[in-house]
């Protein structure tokens, strides 16, 4: 107890850094997608209009943006059809955003689930180590919470904002999207 509490301190007392950008840090800008496309279909460029996505109209690429296009938007279902259609469903990316989907959703242990498994397939995926932290902090398993935080500064995540934003909401109690 006395060593979770001197963590919490040296957490809290930490300046804050700036967020810093990084890999899938930022949320996505929006797109076409989110501005014109309805019930989860996503701005085809070529055709110039919107389409169902499936693995013949895009590339994986354009699929995982869209995925988080939608899902930063908070159209986490309709994000969820995109990730359905991703080819490789054991990318810790799609594995990452599958457990963001469902912690907004508020389906945490399912969320944990993916998160767990993307960490398995990179242990060094810091963005899906701070997503589930986020969610630690939410359901008050602070200690969780920390583990999660310095196994992504011992993974070279300290300044990220993966980094810092954990380090916030560990010392606020307020969590973060993305």
């Amino acid at each position: 107890m006395i060593r979770h509490m001197i963590a919490v301190a040296a957490i809290a007392i930490t300046p804050t850094l700036a967020l810093a950008a990084g890999g899938d840090s930022n949320p996505p800008k929006p797109t076409k997608t989110t501005k014109k496309c309805l019930f989860g279909r996503v701005w085809d460029k070529d055709r110039g209009r919107c389409v169902r996505p499936n693995k013949t109209n895009f590339t994986e690429e354009e699929l995982y943006q869209a995925a988080r296009e939608l899902a930063y938007a908070g159209q986490y279902e309709n994000a969820q059809n995109v990730l359905r259609v991703m080819p490789d469903q054991n990318d810790d990316r799609v594995l990452t955003y599958w457990g963001f989907t469902y912690r907004k959703m508020g389906e945490l242990e399912l969320a944990n689930v993916f998160y767990e498994k993307a960490i398995s397939e990179n242990p060094d995926n810091i963005l899906a180590r701070s997503y589930m932290a986020q969610g630690f902090v939410t359901e008050g398993k602070t200690d969780l919470a920390i583990a999660q935080w310095r196994e992504i500064k011992a993974r070279g995540g300290e300044g990220t904002w993966a980094e810092t934003s954990l380090r916030e909401a560990i010392r606020t109690g307020i969590t973060y999207s993305y």
